[in-house]
């Protein structure tokens, strides 16, 4: 028997939640029936997997209710939790528009006249997706609805941390059978994770850098392909000619939006020393204006830490820096508000790469601000970090903009705004460094990398081919 896990709610402190994880066995056993199942889910075609997914999206609103109070308890917060849920169901939409044009089988003739290619895909058997606590519902499905439109049957393994949505989710599950018996979510933590890689065909995983390691580990030696999205410490780059209005905005939000819980959050800013001064007065002036979403989740934009153990690495980022000589001009507490922890926009300046809140990922929102003299310095001091999975560039002229952007580091760059990626699903990337490895999760190739391609070669005429031996010997 398998122990309980406790949940806590981020807002309360309380945990008021229990999930089960099945005992590897009964892991093992329904892998078995899920992979089973995708046989008839793949005869289904195309055609009758996305009827299936759109009914899915009819049951998903008519509970949508319950689903978002779930999310709600996960998270602590209420404005992102609905951005999240619209967002997840226009995903249905997108790929169910999409995914015709781009399953579209070919057939073309080669180099040789005589030799004909038709090309074609089959859908990886089963997927299990190992997904994070910042987003639940979101991480959980980005990879989830582009491979059952491949074709595959999917397992996915939430967090530990926010798993209150999967009730309402399989809620919905059950109202579409065809559906029900290729997409099943089980809970637990690392233990049930590291199970579910044992038992499928691919794995998506989207987390720290650290368990990505294990992932990837563990994903090679049963020699099958990881798609990992891992951490990042995104820089912006403003440079002196670019409008402030503008880019203190769009910093503040790609930097506190859902309490800098992302991984494309902005987590250090580089601004021209010729405005430096002015940049971060105004960063400051904007960020008094957010308020802690508490006492109500109706009462501000700044919502709680959802992990306790995030809050303690929020902390000793803080006092590292300070202890380094960084001077906080607003937050920089985590408080205990009604049993959750929060933390209020928070601008540091006198901040440096010895530092961990520089360096290492915060997740938080913490905005350090530091000058640069020319811009290739700051080109330098971006692309110093483990990490390259966004960025952000401002200036005046897109042109000069651009110029710096391609020198960067870094996968997905938005030019004068912030964390555009989070919002344009169209452009494929794939993360530097250690911010992740596999095919892009956006644009085409987010659907295309569930299949495996193969290459039918078919010979149209009865004559020798040259190359054989003569006489047919």
């Amino acid at each position: 028997m398998t122990k309980p896990i406790e949940v806590r709610n981020p807002r309360t402190g309380k945990f008021d939640y229990v999930i089960i994880p099945p005992p590897p066995k009964l892991l093992v056993q329904q892998c078995k029936r899920t992979r089973k199942a995708q046989v008839r889910w793949q005869q289904l075609g195309l055609e009758g997997r996305i009827e299936a997914l759109q009914q899915w999206k009819q049951a998903i609103l008519s509970g949508r209710d319950r689903l978002t109070e779930a999310l709600v308890n996960d998270t602590g917060r209420l404005s992102v939790s609905v951005l999240e849920i619209d967002s997840f169901l226009s995903s249905i939409d997108r790929w169910c528009r999409l995914a015709p044009e781009l399953l579209q089988e070919s057939a073309k003739n080669t180099a040789i006249p005589f030799i004909a290619l038709q090309q074609t895909s089959v859908p990886y058997p089963l997927v299990g997706i190992i997904s994070p606590w910042n987003f639940p519902l979101l991480l959980s499905t980005i990879d989830t609805i582009p491979a059952l439109l491949a074709g595959c049957a999917v397992i996915v393994k939430p967090s530990e941390i926010a798993p209150r949505f999967v009730a309402p989710m399989i809620t919905a599950l059950n109202a579409v059978p065809k559906l029900h018996d290729v997409l099943t979510f089980v809970e637990g933590a690392g233990a049930t994770g590291s199970d579910l890689i044992e038992n499928v065909d691919l794995v998506c995983f989207t987390g720290s850098v650290a368990t990505g390691r294990k992932v990837a580990e563990a994903a090679a030696k049963r020699f099958i392909p990881a798609f990992l999205e891992l951490g990042g410490k995104d820089p912006a780059i403003v440079l002196e000619s670019a409008n402030l209005e503008l880019a203190t905005s769009a910093i503040l939000w790609g930097s506190v939006v859902n309490t800098g819980q992302s991984c494309l959050s902005i987590e250090r800013i580089y601004v021209a020393e010729s405005i430096f001064e002015k940049f971060y007065h105004q960063l400051v002036a904007k960020a008094h204006h957010l308020r802690l979403a508490y006492p109500t989740v109706e009462s501000g934009e700044i919502g709680p830490i959802i992990a306790e153990r995030q809050a303690a690495i929020i902390s000793d980022h803080l006092l590292d820096a300070v202890e380094k000589g960084a001077v906080i001009h607003c937050g920089g507490v985590v408080e205990d508000l009604g049993g959750g922890r929060w933390c209020r926009p928070t601008v540091l300046t006198h901040v440096n790469h010895s530092m961990k809140v520089m360096t290492e990922e915060t997740f938080g929102p913490i905005m350090p601000v530091m000058p640069f003299a020319t811009v290739e310095q700051a080109v330098s001091l971006a692309n110093d970090s483990i990490y390259g999975l966004s960025a952000a560039v401002f200036a005046e002229s897109e042109a000069k903009a651009l110029e710096v952007a391609y020198q960067i580091d870094a996968s997905g760059i938005s030019i004068n705004d912030a964390g555009l990626t989070a919002m344009i699903h169209e452009g494929e990337k794939n993360a530097f460094k250690f911010s992740g490895v596999g095919g892009s999760r956006m644009g085409a190739a987010a659907l295309k990398r569930f299949m495996r391609k193969k290459a039918i070669l078919i010979k149209t005429n009865a004559t020798y081919d040259p190359w054989w031996f003569e006489n047919g010997e």
